[in-house]
């Protein structure tokens, strides 16, 4: 283990046991062949990673890909079925709604119970014990049994408890997305406090933006694989491509399945261009302000009638639309499309700041069911000198009053 890892994961492999029997009765009735009446379920095959101290780590993948299993072997809720995890420093997690929580016990209680399992002497739990409750703001419910908490009042007393033992290393696992906006505020400021304070964590989030914001690095599982770990930026644009793939294969099977009068129509769009105001084409580089068209070519199978729409949008590289307008938007109503016909978007006065951006094309019948998508069809930057934040370019001064 390097001196700089605090986490260091080898090799790990965790496998679950899934038994068809439903009941006690069959258990025992099929006890001597119960080899015929179970599944291996590999939730993690032959993990290998290394997270340095004061690093952020998001752990990203669809459901079932391993991500909270992995959590939890890092935790010490599991145990790996190969493999071994090393750890070093205090570690506090927050996996499961209300995980070390005894639901006949009081929240004042279960303050003492949850912190003293996290390392705390009673001293210790004494002097942070008000902090504690002022932060999770469930004063006035301290004394009653957790069991009647709401699952946000769970989440509040277990993330102010969480935070309060001074962990080296902490583990969220989405709980985050339960409490209120106003509570949810608080928790990430507290979480860039940790980062300030050059601590390690490791958070596992369906919110792809959530990881971007504050993740250094991303780790993208698939069927218990790790498929991409690098920055978040790449990781996600991976997940995004994958979760495209997957809602296409959706679509296709859903659509065998329909008759031939029910089926969406076939078109695709075979050639989507970027052009510059001064007939530059290609991948763009364009100054604040500055316009551009796209320009898109369109192949129809089938003859696609009625009011459908032809739409675009502006999207960050991960994924977040910026801009999007469709012809129903714009009053623009298109003629019957057959064979290929081609289309421009006009976009004056580009407001965006320094950075690299993406343009979606989406084709749509006209009840807006999906005909085709292209959400990376083509790609441009904008350069400027760096005098502000965001995807928003709006110019400022500064003056003292």
């Amino acid at each position: 283990m390097s001196d700089l890892d605090v986490i260091r994961i080898d090799g790990v492999s965790k496998r679950f046991v899934i038994r068809k029997e439903k009941s006690l009765k069959e258990r025992i009735v099929n006890f001597g062949r119960s080899n015929l009446h179970k599944d291996d379920f590999w939730a993690l095959r032959d993990v290998d990673l290394a997270i340095s101290a004061g690093s952020t780590v998001g752990l990203v993948g669809p459901n079932g890909s391993g991500k909270s299993t992995l959590l939890k072997l890092i935790g010490g809720i599991l145990q790996p079925t190969a493999g071994t995890v090393h750890l070093r420093g205090r570690l506090a997690a927050l996996l499961e709604l209300g995980a070390g929580f005894h639901p006949d016990l009081t929240g004042r209680e279960n303050v003492y119970l949850n912190a003293s399992i996290l390392g705390l002497t009673r001293k210790e739990i004494d002097r942070h014990f008000d902090a504690i409750v002022d932060f999770s703001g469930i004063e006035k419910f301290i004394d009653t049994q957790v069991k009647f908490y709401s699952s946000g009042m769970y989440v509040r007393l277990a993330f102010a408890v969480a935070v309060h033992v001074d962990p080296d290393i902490l583990l969220v696992d989405e709980v985050l997305a339960v409490g209120d906006e106003a509570f949810q505020r608080k928790c990430l400021e507290r979480i860039r406090a940790f980062q300030h304070e050059g601590r390690t964590i490791v958070l596992v989030s369906h919110s792809l933006d959530q990881v971007a914001e504050f993740c250094d690095r991303a780790v993208v599982l698939e069927h218990g694989h790790v498929v991409t770990d690098g920055s978040p930026r790449d990781a996600l644009r991976t997940l995004r491509a994958d979760f495209e793939a997957t809602r296409k294969e959706e679509l296709d099977r859903a659509e065998s399945k329909l008759s031939a009068d029910d089926r969406r129509a076939r078109a695709r769009f075979i050639g989507i261009s970027l052009h510059a105001e001064d007939g530059e084409t290609g991948h763009l580089t364009l100054a604040p302000g500055q316009g551009m068209t796209v320009r898109m070519t369109i192949e129809a199978e089938d003859r696609v009638t009625g009011d459908w729409i032809l739409g675009m949008g502006i999207t960050t590289p991960l994924g977040t639309v910026l801009h999007s307008t469709t012809s129903r938007l714009l009053g623009t109503t298109l003629p019957e499309l057959h064979g290929t016909a081609q289309y421009e978007f006009t976009l004056d006065g580009l407001a965006l700041n320094e950075g690299e951006y993406a343009v979606k094309a989406t084709l749509e019948s006209e009840t807006g069911a999906e005909i085709d998508t292209v959400p990376v069809a083509a790609q441009f930057s904008v350069e400027t000198p760096t005098t502000s934040l965001g995807p928003l370019h709006v110019p400022a001064t500064l003056t003292a009053l």
